[in-house]
């Protein structure tokens, strides 16, 4: 199984969209992020692990899924890229390929020393685009094969199916 070990922050301080809304609603940032990772783990089939950080936030550690992606708020005094080593170092199998995705320099070479493949935070947001994009053909293409809603018919066979419909003969 391939699995995603994904930076959250990393990715909302760095695709575009998410950089904006972050201005706006931090909350609503991290929802949409894991979104579109929900929207790409369907496609792809990868497990999907987000990791958000919560260094200086008391308590606050918490795991749960949302639209089936996993999802990790650190616990205090640890930062997400040590929860990050430990899923690495934890899920690292001879069956399970683990990607992480960060632009973190220094977490990148960590993680690639525990036989983890990186991804920066602009590559993932091209794997992302292409999926997204792989998808709406994979929509229009199912669209066009599917039978056409209505049955065209002439006039003249349109007037007597309404007078039948009016109980008229």
């Amino acid at each position: 199984m391939d699995i995603l070990i994904v930076d959250g922050y990393n990715m909302i301080g760095a695709w575009p969209e998410l950089v904006e809304l972050k201005q706006k609603d931090l909350g609503a940032a991290r929802d949409r992020l894991i979104e579109v990772l929900a929207e790409y783990q369907g496609f792809t089939g990868f497990r999907v692990i987000v990791v958000f950080d919560a260094y200086d936030v008391k308590g606050i550690e918490k795991r749960y899924k949302q639209h089936r992606v996993e999802v990790i708020y650190t616990k205090s005094e640890e930062t997400a890229d040590e929860r990050i080593e430990k899923l690495a170092n934890e899920l690292n199998s001879r069956t399970d390929q683990i990607y992480v995705a960060t632009s973190d320099f220094t977490e990148q070479w960590a993680i690639f020393g525990q036989g983890a493949l990186r991804l920066s935070a602009r590559e993932l947001l091209k794997e992302v685009l292409d999926t997204e994009r792989k998808i709406e053909k994979k929509v229009e293409i199912t669209q066009e094969k599917a039978p056409p809603r209505k049955i065209i018919l002439s006039q003249d066979v349109t007037e007597i199916f309404e007078k039948w419909r009016r109980g008229k003969k």
